[in-house]
């Protein structure tokens, strides 16, 4: 699936809770080691996930501190390393939908 068919999902997401897409990109940005313009050029490819997180630059060496529940499964615990790293994404989006703050999300 192209990360950019998923990724208005996400804006949408924030956005009805009062946040911005400039708060989702700089998580996701945060995340891959993507620059906003390199995150953009992404997008514009229409890269399915795999690719998106295969050329990031640099996976964030915080994101192991991503935990908790995602779709009822505990990311921490998912074993495919793929999936991991999108569920990481999902945790990261519905934490900035919920009011989370940026330093706690970027888990600084």
């Amino acid at each position: 699936m192209p990360f950019a068919n998923v990724y208005p999902f996400y804006i949408q997401k924030v956005e009805r809770k009062g946040r911005s897409k400039e708060e989702a990109d700089t998580i996701i940005c945060w995340l891959t080691g993507y620059d906003q313009q390199v995150l953009q050029q992404q997008i514009d490819k229409m890269v399915d996930f795999e690719t998106f997180f295969r050329e990031a630059p640099l996976l964030n060496p915080n994101a192991s501190k991503i935990t908790g529940l995602i779709c009822g499964i505990r990311v921490e615990e998912i074993e495919d390393k793929l999936m991991q790293q999108i569920r990481y994404l999902d945790k990261l989006i519905d934490e900035l939908a919920k009011g989370k703050s940026m330093e706690k999300i970027l888990r600084k």
